[in-house]
C-alpha cells in the first residue's frame, strides 16, 4: 500500500489511560477533548494550523480564569474521532506520520472541518491530503478500494468533498478494462514458478505473466458496503465500458457472499470455500433489502445469469418474506429461461404457513405459465405459427427429433411431476393442471408423463375410477414406447379403458414393425437376386463380402420377425379376451358382425385411430399375406416334385420286375 511521509521530528506523544500528553518539556496550556479522549497540548502549534482552533482558543481565553491559563476545548463532531485528531496533533507539531489509503479520507475531512488551509500555513493538511488522494490513491485500484471503504464512516464530508465520487469513478474506469496491462499495473508475480518468459535487460527473471480474467475485481468490490457497491455498478453501467455479463457476474458474486441462505445449496461453489465469510453478518431485514435491490439491478436479458441462481434467490426470498413484487419478478426471470433449468432447481419446498403440500407446486405452475407466454411471444414475433411448429407431429415415433426449448421444458416438467407425485397432500387438480399445461405437441414421447401418473396413482390409491380416467386422459397411447406399453398393459392401477387402448396401439405398433421387417426382407431378397444375376463384375472379394453381409442381415431379420409374430399372437389373444370380458359386462351394444362389433367398441373406448394408420397397416398386412401366399405356392411346387419323383421310382421298379 502506497504512503506519504510527513514531518521530521520524533514522536513526543505518550498515552496515559484516556489522555494523551505531549512531552516537549513545556507544560501544556490547553486541553482538547475529542469524544472520551483528552489531549494535553499547547496553543501555538494548533492555532497556527487551524482556523477553528484559533477561534476556539480565543473564545476560551476570554471566558477563562486569570489564575489558570489552561483552557478547555471540546470537539464532538470531528470526522474520524480521537484517532484522527491524534494524527492531526502530530502533524501540527511536525512529528513523523504516514498518509495511507486507510487514513487519508478521515484526515482530509477532518482538515476541512478544522479549516487547515494554506491561509494559515504553507503545506497545510488540506493540500497535503488532497495531493496524496489525486496523485497516489486514485491511480491505484487497491488504494481506491481502501479509501472508498473508509468513506462510509464520514459519508457526509466525503460526499461534500466529492471523495466518494472520485473513488467510484476511478474504480469504474479500471473495472471496465479487462486487461490490466493497459493501465500499467504490475502483472508479474516474482514468487511464481520459474521458467517464465519475463525478461529484464534480456535476462530471464524466472517469473511469468499472470493470466487475468474479466472477474478479477469481483472479490475487492464485494468488500464494499451495498450502497457504495450499487453506485459503482450504476456508474459502470452508465459508462457503457463493461459488458453486461461482467456486471451480472459481479452482482451474483456479491449476493452469494452476503446472503448466507444462498450458501446452503449443496454442490455450489460456496461449498468448496470460494466465498470466505464476511466479518459482519447482515440482519434478516438487511438481507431482504439487499435481495430486493439486487433483483432490480440484474438485467432482464436471457442467459446472463444462471437459472440456478434465480431459483436460489427465489427460495431465500420466500424465507425472508420478500415483497410479492420481488417474488413475482424472480418467477418471471426463471420462466424466461426455464429450458436451461435442472430438475433439482424446481424441487423447492413449500414455505407457506398452511404447508398444504411438501413442494411449492403453485410457484412452478406460475413459472411454467411465464415460459409458455414468453415462448408464444417469441414464436409469433419470429413469424412461426405455433410454439410447437418445430416438432413434427407426423413423425413422433420415427427418427430422433431436434431438442427445442419446448421439448426440453416438457421433459423437465414430466420429471418434476414424477418427483412431487409421492406427496399424499398433492391434490389431483393441481397435479392435473400442471401436467396439462404442457402442450401435447411438446412431448415427443409420453413415457415421462406415464411414469409420473403411475407414481401418483400408486401413492393415491383412494382415487375414484372417474378421477383415474380423467387423469389418464392426459396420456396419448400412440406416443408410448413399446417398453411403456408393455408395462402399462400389466399395470393394475390403470383404468380398464386405458389398458385396452394401450393394448390396441401396442398391437398396431408391433404389426407395423413386422410389416416393416417383411418389406426390408423383400428388399434384401431382391438385392441378393441382383447380386447373383449380376455376377461379381466389381471384384470377387468385394462381391463376396456384400453377399455375406446381406445373408447375415436377412437371418437377423428373420429371428426378429419370429419373435414379433409370437408377440402379435399373444396380443391378439389378450385383445380377444378383453373383448369377451367387455361384452360380458354389457358395456357394448350388440351389433351384427364381429368386425363391426370391435369397431364399435373401439369407438366407444375413444381410440383416436387415424386413417393413415389403417391404410399403412392394411398395406403392410397385404404385403405380409402376399409373402405368405408365395410361400404356400413354393410348398405346393415342392409337394408336386416329390410326388413325381415317387411315381417315376415306382414305375421303374415295376418294369424291372
Amino acid at each position: 500500500m502506497a504512503c506519504m511521509k510527513l514531518g521530521s521530528k520524533s514522536d513526543a506523544f505518550q498515552r496515559q489511560g484516556q489522555a494523551w500528553f505531549c512531552t516537549t518539556g513545556l507544560p501544556s496550556d490547553i486541553v482538547v477533548e475529542v469524544g472520551e479522549m483528552s489531549f494535553h497540548l499547547h496553543k501555538f502549534p494548533l492555532l497556527s494550523r487551524s482556523g477553528v482552533m484559533e477561534r476556539n482558543i480565543a473564545e476560551a481565553s476570554k471566558q477563562g480564569d486569570d489564575d489558570d491559563d489552561k483552557c478547555l476545548i471540546q470537539i464532538s463532531d470531528l470526522p474520524g474521532g480521537d484517532k484522527t485528531f491524534e494524527l492531526i496533533a502530530k502533524f501540527c507539531y511536525g512529528v513523523k506520520l504516514e498518509l495511507t489509503a486507510s487514513n487519508v479520507v478521515h484526515l482530509r475531512c477532518a482538515a476541512e472541518h478544522l479549516e487547515m488551509t494554506e491561509d494559515h500555513a504553507e503545506g497545510n493538511l488540506i493540500s497535503q491530503t488532497e495531493s496524496f488522494l489525486n496523485q497516489v490513491v486514485l491511480k491505484s485500484w487497491k488504494d481506491s478500494i481502501k479509501a472508498l471503504q473508509t468513506c462510509s464512516e464520514v459519508s457526509h464530508y466525503a460526499e461534500e468533498l466529492n471523495i466518494t465520487k472520485k473513488c467510484i469513478e476511478s474504480l469504474a474506469a479500471r473495472a471496465s478494462t479487462t486487461d490490466p496491462n493497459l493501465l500499467g499495473w504490475p502483472v508479474v508475480d516474482p514468487m511464481h514458478s520459474p521458467g517464465g518468459s519475463v525478461l529484464w535487460n534480456g535476462i530471464s527473471t524466472g517469473a511469468r505473466l499472470k493470466h487475468t480474467s474479466s472477474d478479477w475485481w469481483y472479490e475487492d468490490a464485494s468488500t464494499l458496503s451495498f450502497p457504495l457497491f450499487k453506485r459503482l455498478i450504476t456508474v459502470m453501467d452508465s459508462r457503457g465500458g463493461a459488458r453486461e455479463d461482467i456486471i451480472a457476474g459481479s452482482l451474483t458474486y456479491y449476493t452469494r457472499k452476503h446472503l448466507p441462505g444462498l450458501k446452503r445449496r449443496r454442490g455450489g461453489p460456496e461449498a468448496s470455500g470460494r466465498f470466505s465469510s464476511s466479518g459482519n453478518v447482515l440482519s434478516e431485514e438487511e438481507q431482504k433489502h439487499l435481495l430486493e435491490e439486487i433483483q432490480d439491478l440484474l438485467s432482464m436479458q436471457k442467459g446472463l445469469v444462471p437459472t440456478k441462481f434465480f431459483v436460489d434467490m427465489l427460495r431465500v426470498a420466500k424465507i425472508l418474506k420478500a415483497s410479492p413484487t420481488c417474488i413475482a419478478n424472480l418467477e418471471k426471470r426463471i420462466g424466461m429461461q426455464l429450458d436451461q433449468a435442472a430438475l433439482e432447481d424446481l424441487v423447492m419446498p413449500s414455505f407457506t404457513h398452511t404447508m398444504e403440500t411438501l413442494y411449492d407446486v403453485d410457484s412452478v405452475q406460475r413459472i411454467l405459465d411465464h415460459f409458455l407466454g414468453t415462448d408464444q411471444i417469441m414464436t409469433v414475433g419470429g413469424g412461426v405459427g405455433s410454439p410447437c411448429s418445430s416438432v413434427d407431429d407426423g413423425n413422433l415415433m420415427g427418427s430422433p427429433q431436434r431438442i427445442t426449448p419446448m421439448t426440453a421444458v416438457a421433459k423437465l416438467i414430466d420429471g418434476y411431476l414424477a418427483e412431487v407425485a409421492p406427496d399424499v397432500n398433492l391434490k389431483l387438480p393441481k397435479f392435473q393442471a400442471l401436467a396439462g399445461s404442457v402442450p401435447e405437441c411438446a412431448r415427443l414421447l409420453d413415457d415421462g408423463l406415464y411414469r409420473a401418473i403411475d407414481i401418483y396413482l400408486k401413492h393415491h390409491p383412494w382415487l375414484a375410477e372417474t378421477e383415474r380416467e380423467n387423469l389418464c386422459r392426459l396420456l396419448d397411447c400412440q406416443k408410448l414406447s413399446l417398453e411403456a406399453c408393455t408395462h402399462a398393459a400389466q399395470n393394475e392401477r390403470l383404468p380398464l379403458r386405458v389398458i385396452v387402448q394401450v393394448l390396441f396401439f401396442e398391437q398396431l405398433q408391433l404389426r407395423t414393425s413386422v410389416a416393416g421387417c417383411f418389406l426390408v426382407s423383400d428388399n434384401l431378397d431382391g438385392g441378393s437376386r441382383q447380386l447373383r444375376s449380376g455376377g461379381f463384375a466389381g471384384g470377387s472379394a468385394e462381391g463376396g463380402g456384400g453377399w455375406a453381409s446381406a445373408v447375415r442381415e436377412n437371418q437377423v431379420l428373420k429371428v426378429g420377425m419370429d419373435s414379433m409374430r409370437m408377440r402379435v399372437c399373444e396380443l391378439e389373444k389378450e385383445c380377444s379376451n378383453m373383448r369377451q370380458e367387455i361384452e360380458k359386462l354389457g358395456k357394448t351394444s350388440k351389433v351384427g358382425g364381429g368386425g363391426k362389433t370391435w369397431e364399435n367398441v373401439s369407438k366407444k373406448l375413444g381410440f383416436g385411430i387415424k386413417l393413415k394408420s389403417h391404410q399403412m397397416c392394411s398395406a403392410q398386412e397385404g404385403s405380409v399375406s402376399k409373402s405368405n401366399s408365395e410361400n404356400v405356392k413354393i410348398e405346393k411346387l415342392k409337394d408336386v416334385k416329390e410326388r413325381r419323383g415317387k411315381h417315376k421310382k415306382a414305375s421303374s421298379i415295376s418294369s424291372e420286375r
